[in-house]
């Protein structure tokens, strides 16, 4: 692996407990606004453009407007919070991942097998790369962005591209982050408004809060049980609720 994948696909070790990144505050530097017209999403990389057609094929509406919705959350957080990576880091490594890290909840995937959606969902993810051309660094780092998602602790290290998912995605989900206080400041209300108006909620946190209990009646072992009450925390999302 060299230096430059390493960086290209966001490899670099962070801590996985984000507090210890930004002090005990929801951010390193005051987020401005961002919007979507502001950032460019990579449709101009074939293999993006494939994902994106996959993506809305095999996932619901609401399901792929919150995978587009991370992307740009992430962009946000990673220009804003991590600047010292945004010359380097791949935005169509960051658009892969945001695509697919809810694959495994498609509803062909959740039932065929036995193994937690975020699992099934990085080897499904990793196969579709590599088929459609992805370099391997590439494929391997989308699949354990993807495997670690909701992997939240406070122990041991994380890759960047993980922790930036993994605040974008529970962001929107919960709007709460149980090592971070205050986590719905590390977003301007203008870009979150700016980019729910182009990738519509439509009810996300029932549709999503939904297919959790589904997985856990489906797999009562799976990883989504590892955080406390998850359906209900998302259904109490209170600060998204006038977005919904």
């Amino acid at each position: 692996m060299s230096t430059n994948e390493i960086a290209q696909n966001g490899w670099t070790a962070l801590p996985l407990d984000p507090s210890k990144l930004f002090g005990g505050k929801p951010f390193r530097n005051a987020p401005g606004q961002l919007l979507v017209s502001d950032i460019k999403f990579p449709e101009d990389d074939p293999i993006v453009a494939k994902v994106q057609s996959y993506a809305k094929e095999k996932l619901p509406i609401q399901t792929y407007n919150h995978s587009m919705r991370v992307f740009y959350y992430a962009t946000a957080i990673v220009r804003q919070q991590f600047p010292e990576h945004a010359a380097t880091f791949s935005p169509s490594t960051l658009a892969l991942v945001s695509l697919l890290h809810d694959i495994g909840t498609a509803e062909e995937n959740l039932a065929a097998t036995n193994m937690s959606f975020e699992f099934y969902g990085g080897f499904k993810a990793m196969n579709l790369l590599l088929e459609l051309g992805a370099s391997k660094d590439q494929a391997e780092a989308v699949a354990e962005t993807i495997i670690r998602h909701q992997d939240l602790g406070t122990e041991g290290n994380i890759t960047f591209v993980g922790q930036v998912i993994q605040l974008a995605t529970i962001y929107d989900n919960v709007s709460d982050h149980p090592h971070l206080k205050n986590l719905i400041e590390i977003i301007h209300t203008e870009t979150l408004k700016d980019v729910v108006k182009t990738f519509p909620r439509q009810q996300w946190l029932g549709c999503f809060a939904k297919t959790i209990d589904e997985e856990e009646r489906l797999k009562p072992w799976c990883h989504s049980t590892h955080i406390p009450d998850f359906s209900q925390a998302i259904l109490g999302n209170k600060f998204m609720k006038p977005y919904e």
